[in-house]
């Protein structure tokens, strides 16, 4: 069955409505308990207009199963950008989320277990499911029509394998930023950096006051490296430039091309320094233990001054903290290396169908139009989210930091690049890449030994 896609402006109108709608009637996310204390409440969804989901027909009664990686805190606003669809088409939606997505996928597939829908973070992973399993559909008309008028057409080629579009990107995140607390920074006088030779020259001000600058974790289940591989990425991008990076994902030039030695030295300047790090967890090797959603705390408390992170961490920060330029904490663009230029390192994910009953076919449409990426936006009143589904209207974006976010996805003078190992093959990019990170801090092994272990790990076909 093809799912008419929605052309009208009256449609598009309703989506932006009930958006406004979600927004106005959304509970503040600083309410206060009995006793006075701050509280986060989540927004609520009011009756919709349920003309806008008329063209997916009658579904009510049917089941959709989604799997994905994306947990609590964020977990709650996706389930709640769905009630629309499911109150208007009668469709229940089951959420399974878990930390063990990127190992679980591939061997529920394999075992004749598939969702209907997965929600996958890389494109490397997405063309090892086509090809090694064939589980997965080809997206339906509808939601290829919607991803090419919401969508940039490289962010089409994401989801798209051999030629054939698969997923629709869903949400959009921005890698290059580094944490840190506004009040610190003046107390100390310390300025943000805007280039990184100033970053470097601010570490080393903050090792002479007699404090260590950086925290930093990896550890994160059975996908335990990846926070160190997106650091690898952002200086690729730095050191390398975006032209080589290109080739490097996309293995034209070998993952231990001197460049990329290079840039695995420059990441071990900083993460690797023991005069640098680990700020309130120990040395070089607790990066390897330190879970990643706690390790930028230490900034609360004043152990640490910086820690890199995407602009999701936003959520992970404890209950009550304020991000904002002249709150808690808030977060700079990660420098770069040369004057002029302004690499940024972004990721998301990619909605991809393993069946093609319509039900499963009207929520993948729904997923990739500006009607649920407005909802979404809407609902997620803690903030942390963005798209690069132009049909987004930043305004309903939940905090000044999330539209900093989505002004960088749309500044025309930025070099995006999605994050490398999310396009590399899945057992480079979430396998010896993950693992060989691990080994770079925990073991002290060197750029060169982890380059080469990867690189001798890249399927020969």
């Amino acid at each position: 069955m093809r799912i008419a896609t929605r052309r009208s402006s009256a449609v598009l109108a309703g989506g932006a409505a009930l958006a406004l709608a979600l927004t106005a009637c959304a509970p503040s996310s600083n309410d206060t308990d009995d006793d006075g204390d701050m509280t986060t409440a989540a927004a609520e969804v009011p009756e919709i207009d349920c003309s806008v989901y008329d063209e997916f027909g009658d579904l009510d009664g049917t089941t959709v199963s989604v799997y994905t990686s994306i947990v609590e805190p964020e977990q709650e606003d996706q389930e709640l950008s769905y009630d629309p669809f499911e109150e208007c088409t009668g469709v229940t939606v089951q959420y399974e989320g878990s930390r063990e997505f990127e190992a679980q996928l591939l061997v529920r597939l394999q075992a004749g277990n598939a969702p209907d829908i997965a929600y996958v973070p890389q494109p490397g992973l997405l063309s090892t499911i086509v090809n090694d399993t064939g589980a997965a559909v080809p997206a339906p008309d509808a939601t290829a029509a919607n991803v090419d008028e919401y969508f940039s057409e490289s962010w089409k080629g994401y989801g798209t394998v051999d030629g054939t579009f698969y997923a629709a990107p869903l949400g959009a995140n921005i890698k290059s930023y580094v944490w840190y607390s506004p009040s610190a920074f003046e107390e100390a006088g310390y300025e943000v950096p805007t280039t990184w030779d100033e970053m470097i020259e601010l570490s080393d001000q903050i090792v002479a006051d007699g404090k260590i600058p950086w925290c930093a974790g990896i550890a994160s289940g059975d996908a335990t490296g990846w926070p160190a591989t997106d650091w690898v990425e952002d200086v690729v991008l730095r050191v390398a430039g975006p032209d080589a990076y290109d080739q490097w994902t996309t293995h034209e030039i070998p993952f231990n091309d001197p460049q990329i030695v290079e840039s695995l030295d420059e990441v071990a300047n900083i993460l690797k320094n023991e005069d640098y790090v680990n700020a309130g967890f120990g040395g070089v090797d607790s990066i390897a233990a330190t879970e990643w959603d706690g390790a930028g705390a230490p900034i609360l408390d004043g152990n640490c001054s910086m820690h890199r992170a995407a602009n999701f961490y936003q959520n992970q920060w404890p209950e009550g903290t304020e991000v904002a330029e002249d709150g808690d904490v808030y977060a700079f663009y990660l420098p770069s290396m040369t004057e002029g230029e302004k690499p940024i390192l972004g990721g998301g994910e990619f909605v991809v169908a393993f069946d093609d009953r319509p039900e499963v076919q009207a929520f993948q449409t729904y997923l990739s139009s500006a009607d649920w990426a407005n909802v979404k936006a809407a609902v997620t009143t803690r903030g942390g989210w963005v798209s690069a589904n132009t049909g987004l209207d930043s305004e309903l974006l939940a905090t000044d930091f999330d539209r900093l976010s989505a002004d960088l996805l749309a500044d025309p003078e930025a070099e995006f690049r999605f994050d490398g190992s999310d396009l590399m093959p899945g057992s480079v990019g979430a396998g010896t890449f993950w693992s060989e990170m691990v080994a770079f801090f925990a073991s002290d092994k060197s750029s060169q030994e982890v380059a080469d272990a990867i690189e001798a790990s890249w399927p020969t076909s």
